[in-house]
């Protein structure tokens, strides 16, 4: 009832992975029958941005594919060879200028704790470079989260893997909002699976977010943070 035409999100998975032709078809059935739509939205990976032809970007751009939704994770390649992400950070920034030359935008989320407590300032630390020379127009903080069957909770469980604390996760948060050099960036950390929600324009917001993590890091009052029972996927 409240929906008034002008977005679609091609979910759930990496739409931009589908076959171009197909893919074009689909834009073009959507600009059918929505005539009022102004932006689709999707998820892509850095391997499929970058083995898109120009030519391709152009056309999708043309029938309004207008956002992308890439993880980043880690700026860190240590990290990211880790989790096997398939790229490293050299292509992620590749991928993400390839984006901006087509006007399309980006919506970038990385991963706070995705280095464990021995990688967390080197994970942050990078993690803020590479983000910053992707420079997206939207940025976002999710925090890990171990599940069942996968190496890295398999990694947890044999004590090779150290989660760290909420406070930690803040305290990494914190490293990538300061050292974080954007042109303009709507950043925030309100996905369910953080302990702390900012959220702001970089670099106008900046000292804001940062005091804002800072109050909550200086008490140390659990009572601040998103209770467990809250946190979700």
């Amino acid at each position: 009832n409240y929906w008034d035409g002008k977005k679609v999100f091609l979910q759930d998975g990496d739409a931009l992975v589908y076959p171009f032709l197909r893919l074009k078809e689909v834009l073009q059935y959507l600009n059918e029958k929505f005539p009022n739509l102004e932006r689709i939205a999707c998820y892509a990976t850095p391997q499929d941005i970058l083995r898109r032809k120009s030519g391709e970007l152009k056309i999708l751009k043309e029938l309004n594919l207008g956002i992308f939704y890439t993880g980043l994770e880690s700026g860190s390649d240590i990290v990211l060879q880790k989790v096997a992400k398939g790229v490293n950070s050299n292509q992620m920034v590749e991928a993400a200028r390839k984006t901006k030359e087509f006007g399309i935008l980006s919506s970038v989320t990385v991963l706070l704790g995705l280095g464990g407590v021995e990688g967390s300032e080197e994970h942050a630390i990078a993690t803020a470079r590479i983000l910053s020379e992707m420079d997206p127009e939207y940025g976002g903080a999710l925090t890990l989260t171990l599940v069942p069957g996968v190496p890295l909770y398999r990694e947890w469980k044999e004590g090779h893997f150290h989660i760290l604390s909420p406070f930690q996760s803040l305290e990494e948060l914190k490293l990538i909002i300061e050292n974080s050099d954007f042109s303009n960036c709507f950043f925030s950390s309100l996905h369910a699976s953080n302990y702390q929600a900012v959220r702001g324009r970089l670099p106008q917001d900046k000292q804001r977010m940062l005091g804002e993590i800072e109050y909550v890091l200086t008490r140390r009052d659990p009572s601040l943070l998103r209770p467990e029972y809250l946190r979700g996927l």
